[in-house]
């Protein structure tokens, strides 16, 4: 079961959550996967979602490839969701810690996902912590990228679709991590902007 323990509430009434949770249990539009250039997911937060949404998402991520070519840090894929109670998901390439401009991929990986969602007309979208897990990028480093990536967008696209999105994590380190960073950002509060 999935718990809010934080949340940011922008003017246009947009929001930014903090979660706790599996994001393959999330019940939002679509959600992402921190998902590698070919789109084989074997193991991580892209295995975790074929093991539950079934073998449809990774045929369609490999019709995907096929089509499009490997996947960039701006521009992710998307497939459907097989049986997750989600819409969609959206395949998201994060960096690799040490391949250089970290940083700027993992922003572009974040921003290219929430575009994607606003073009697949989600109201709802769940990320997990990006790059985090065994492409080595630095948690709390990665916390403050993706939390002000995100903020930047709500803040400047009053006018799409997007209304919630959650920061989904499931492993305590990598919570801790986010919710130090959290409330260096914004503290307790979850009132406008």
């Amino acid at each position: 079961m999935s718990q809010v323990l934080a949340e940011k509430i922008f003017s246009d009434q947009r929001r930014l959550q903090l979660v706790q949770g599996d994001i393959t249990a999330e019940a939002v539009d679509a959600i992402v996967n921190a998902a590698n250039r070919y789109l084989q997911h074997g193991g991580g937060v892209a295995g975790a979602i074929v093991r539950r949404g079934g073998e449809v998402i990774q045929a369609e991520s490999n019709r995907w490839v096929q089509e499009h070519g490997p996947v960039t840090h701006a521009q992710p894929a998307y497939t459907t969701a097989g049986k997750l109670p989600c819409r969609y998901v959206i395949h998201a390439v994060g960096p690799v810690w040490g391949e250089g401009e970290e940083d700027e991929k993992l922003c572009a990986a974040v921003r290219g996902s929430l575009q994607r969602a606003e073009e697949l007309q989600c109201a709802t979208l769940s990320l997990p912590a990006i790059s985090t897990g065994i492409f080595g990028f630095p948690k709390q480093r990665a916390a403050r990228l993706i939390f002000q990536t995100i903020a930047d967008y709500l803040e400047n696209h009053s006018n799409g679709m997007l209304r919630t999105v959650r920061v989904t994590i499931i492993d305590q380190p990598t919570l801790d991590a986010f919710q130090v960073i959290w409330q260096e950002l914004w503290g307790g509060s979850s009132s406008p902007a």
